[in-house]
């Protein structure tokens, strides 16, 4: 089966919800799909930096996006803006700043994971 074909299992470990993302369907896109409030939109070009997040396992193929919103020192640490990025196996991910806030303001602060290190 070709890649792009392929779906994948993503894992939000803030918010332990899980989605199936396509080989050819950025991180962000399916995240969608979950069809819940709260997850941030903003420009899908990894230009503005509202999807910003952290691939914690998995391999993944990241496109362009701005140096304002993800430095090459964070880009190797693994984060990237979720708009810009298509998995190519399972996947489990970390959001961060704006998009931390935004997915998890659904659940209860007990439980909320705490926030990661910066």
């Amino acid at each position: 089966m070709h890649p792009a074909e392929q779906r994948f299992e993503v894992h939000i470990l803030d918010t332990g919800e899980r989605y199936a993302c396509g080989g050819s369907q950025t991180l962000l896109a399916g995240m969608e799909a979950l069809g819940r409030k709260g997850i941030p939109v903003g420009c899908r070009g990894g230009g503005c930096g509202v999807c910003k997040s952290r691939i914690v396992r998995g391999d993944y193929h990241a496109a362009k996006m701005s140096r304002a919103c993800v430095s090459a020192d964070e880009l190797a640490a693994g984060v990237v803006l979720a708009c810009r990025v298509v998995p190519r196996s399972d996947i489990e991910i970390e959001a961060l700043d704006r998009m931390r806030r935004c997915v998890t303001r659904h659940l209860t602060p007990a439980a909320r994971p705490p926030a990661p290190p910066t």
